[in-house]
């Protein structure tokens, strides 16, 4: 008889050096052992009890945390004895009903009370297991845990309030430094009223929206209302420079064409390097006593038009036109004047009014544009400085995400019927 191909004349395999055999014969006593060590000394917590709680089989791991022998805890004590205070109410309120309602829940955290009073916090998994044969079904609990985790939870919590202050206290002191670029409080020429809002579309950067109304030594009264280009505190800088710049200006010469002249010639010289600049409307304003009204002497320079709501119930744009200032190192600009009667409004306002987005616009970048401004003025007038104002600010409200830019508005009105008095 010839012996089988790769085996031996007595039919053993030659590679076959007894090893598997003899791995057949003790692996499953080593697996029943190293079973049994997995769950006395498994990395988490084992539990079984009954139905009612009470403690069947706890496993080393469980008890070294916790303190207590076995002989404490089986037969004796239930799982919710294991628990704080709190722990015990949660798990009466709510673990044990979802437990009994649905046979497991899962990734609870509770914290357990160690035997001499300290805190273990866990994460617990429950599920329970049918009896048979007798034997009553039992509820197997893992337990984890969760120290580190919440040692970590609570340093990200720490964190996340310490970012909150930190963005908190951003938000005071981007407040406080867009209100020092504006005047404390807007002053009003002798019988007319006045009245200006400012909208930030962010509480994160200062903004470039800038306006004051002041008087000068004849008893006529500057006035301006500007928007510098970005954001932050580069652009915050470059208001100041404009707002003081202008300030300067009309009250040496109260000329707003020479004004923006000056302006141009300094935020070109200063920022020209990083192209700074800004779009202003600048006016000397003088009341007429003996009519009523006032008449303004304005310029612009690259700044939307001023509105002119008049007490007939009309409204329309002053055309004023001009480059942007900073931008070009000559440019001139010139002087419109604006003659308005009691009972008209002269209306001022930044980009950011016309440029927010809004539904049903008619405009084909769906901007809300000049011409519904000019409808939405033409529908208040005839006004006052304070009710235009009201007014601007309540529609700057129903654009939401819409309004992206910072927002100016200010208003003077002469009342209806009255004279704006003698000037001194």
């Amino acid at each position: 008889m010839t012996a089988a191909a790769g085996r031996d004349p007595f039919g053993q395999d030659p590679s076959d050096d007894g090893s598997a055999r003899s791995s057949e014969v003790e692996f499953p006593s080593l697996l029943e052992d190293d079973l049994e060590d997995l769950y006395e000394n498994a990395p988490c917590g084992n539990l079984s009890t009954l139905l009612d709680g009470t403690i069947a089989k706890i496993n080393g791991t469980l008890l070294a945390w916790l303190g207590y022998t076995r002989e404490e805890l089986v037969g004796r004590r239930r799982f919710s004895d294991l628990l704080t205070g709190g722990g015990r109410i949660y798990h009466e309120t709510h673990f044990a009903p979802v437990l009994a309602l649905q046979g497991e829940i899962r990734g609870v955290a509770l914290d357990l009370r160690a035997k001499d009073g300290a805190r273990l916090p866990v994460l617990v998994t429950s599920v329970v297991k049918a009896g048979g044969d007798g034997r009553p079904p039992l509820i197997r609990t893992a337990i984890f845990d969760a120290s580190e985790r919440r040692s970590y939870e609570r340093e990200l919590l720490d964190a996340r309030r310490a970012a909150e202050r930190e963005d908190e206290r951003l938000r005071r002191l981007v407040g406080k430094l867009q209100r020092s670029l504006l005047p404390a409080t807007l002053q009003t020429p002798p019988g007319l009223e006045s009245a200006a809002y400012y909208r930030m579309a962010s509480t994160d950067e200062v903004g470039g929206d800038f306006y004051d109304l002041f008087p000068l030594d004849d008893g006529r009264w500057g006035f301006f209302l500007g928007d510098v280009s970005g954001k932050g505190v580069e652009a915050a800088a470059v208001t100041a420079l404009a707002r003081y710049t202008l300030r300067a200006a009309t009250v040496y010469t109260p000329d707003p064409a020479a004004a923006l002249q000056n302006l141009n010639t300094v935020l070109w010289q200063e920022y020209r390097a990083d192209a700074r600049y800004c779009t202003v409307v600048i006016g000397i304003l003088t009341p007429t006593p003996t009519v009523g009204g006032f008449t303004a002497v304005i310029a612009s320079g690259g700044h939307p038009e001023p509105l002119l709501l008049r007490a007939d119930g009309s409204a329309d744009y002053q055309c004023t036109k001009g480059r942007i200032v900073g931008a070009f190192p000559n440019s001139r600009y010139t002087n419109t004047t604006v003659a308005a009667g009691p009972g008209d409004t002269l209306l001022l306002y930044s980009d950011g009014l016309t440029e927010a987005r809004t539904a049903g616009s008619e405009t084909p970048d769906g901007r809300y544009g000049t011409a519904a401004l000019a409808r939405f003025a033409a529908d208040l007038a005839p006004t006052s400085a304070g009710a235009a104002v009201s007014a601007v600010t309540e529609l700057l409200g129903t654009f939401g995400a819409g309004l992206t830019d910072d927002t100016a508005v200010m208003a003077i009105s002469a009342p209806p019927g009255q004279s704006t008095g003698t000037q001194r």
